[in-house]
């Protein structure tokens, strides 16, 4: 799953994303339809008051999350005796409880602090943003109630409890949180047609969907979620590399699903559809050196596909590209990472084409 958050780029300027941020939040009383609002633009703008109390400087989260995965509670469950909480998922993988050592007798459901966390997700983390048109102009017409505290915007709110639930392989709290994203995006793409910033939005979190599905071994839903990304991620115009790397992921990961499943005739159209949009990248930004590097992955993975087809030709001829690419390429000595990898597929694409030199049998 990708590390960036997609809502990060269309925040207000001095808007705190919450991916960098401790997660904490404050309470105050909440404000009732009698606060405080500005009614200017035709919409109405609440100070930073959540409507259930919550705001974003004191409250803890803590009580609400689990100590495991460090995201909010999802299942929430109880260990028997010592009554510490966690996510179902989470304290399944113990035998003692983590925080106190006590013997796990059971395990229960929590359904009342459940019923707290959704009640915070739907609260504090529902906040509106003012919808605009597809020049970026504001809709007049409708009032929205903006919630100030922009640092809590829900969509980038979700995805942070998603990923972090996700890196604790809680997948299936990871599942929810972007569900309930997706369906926020598409909302709004029902009122505001398909503009680039909301499907360069639902794209991201189908693809991170499909990874959910991925890693809970459901390769049919996760092929589903993948080409819906695709799908909406080629609507937006290639300008932004970090977006054309993610529809270029997106097309690989179906490639290899198909090919795990014996389909290769299919994955090779999806590693060569991936590796079109590589090549077209790598032409427009050729002073980027992990644009190479993708288009040298993207031939190295074709080339492997033709070589289980029988195309041994095409194969090498594909390897053979991907190690010219590799060798001219020349990195700055800040790009140690890319070096790493520049020189780890550089390893495997010449091992690939010495495996088959090995096989021919030498000749008497």
């Amino acid at each position: 799953m990708s590390s960036g958050c997609p809502f990060a780029k269309t925040a207000p300027v001095g808007a705190v994303c919450p991916m960098r941020s401790g997660g904490d939040v404050d309470k105050h009383e909440a404000r009732g339809e009698d606060g405080d609002r500005n009614q200017n633009n035709g919409s109405e703008t609440v100070p930073a008051k959540c409507p259930f109390g919550y705001d974003s400087h004191t409250f803890k989260l803590g009580p609400l999350s689990c100590m495991i995965c460090k995201a909010l509670l999802f299942e929430s469950s109880k260990c028997v005796p010592c009554a510490h909480k966690f996510c179902k998922a989470c304290i399944s993988r113990f035998k003692d409880c983590p925080l106190c050592g006590a013997d796990i007798d059971k395990i229960e459901p929590d359904s009342d602090l459940q019923i707290t966390v959704e009640r915070f997700i739907n609260g504090h983390a529902r906040i509106k943003r003012a919808q605009v048109n597809a020049d970026g102009s504001e809709i007049q017409e409708q009032k929205n109630v903006i919630y100030a505290d922009v640092s809590m915007e829900r969509g980038a709110f979700l995805v942070q409890q998603a990923m972090r639930a996700f890196q604790a392989k809680n997948i299936e709290s990871a599942r929810s949180r972007l569900s309930l994203c997706a369906e926020d995006i598409r909302e709004q793409l029902q009122s505001l047609g398909n503009t680039a910033e909301l499907c360069s939005q639902l794209g991201a979190i189908l693809g991170m969907l499909g990874d959910c599905c991925r890693a809970m071994g459901d390769a049919g839903q996760a092929v589903d979620y993948y080409e819906e990304s695709v799908e909406f991620l080629i609507k937006v115009p290639a300008k932004d590399l970090e977006l054309v790397h993610t529809l270029s992921v997106s097309l690989n990961k179906i490639g290899d699903l198909k090919y795990y499943d014996g389909d290769l005739q299919s994955a090779r159209s999806y590693y060569i559809r991936s590796l079109d949009v590589r090549r077209e990248a790598a032409k427009q930004n050729s002073n980027v050196s992990s644009q190479i590097i993708d288009v040298a992955v993207s031939l190295a993975k074709v080339a492997d596909v033709d070589r289980t087809l029988k195309n041994e030709p095409g194969a090498i001829n594909g390897f053979q590209e991907a190690v010219e690419l590799l060798e001219s390429l020349k990195l700055n000595s800040d790009e140690s990472n890319l070096e790493q990898r520049r020189v780890s597929v550089l390893d495997f694409v010449r091992g690939q084409i010495e495996e088959k030199k090995n096989d021919i049998p030498a000749s008497t």
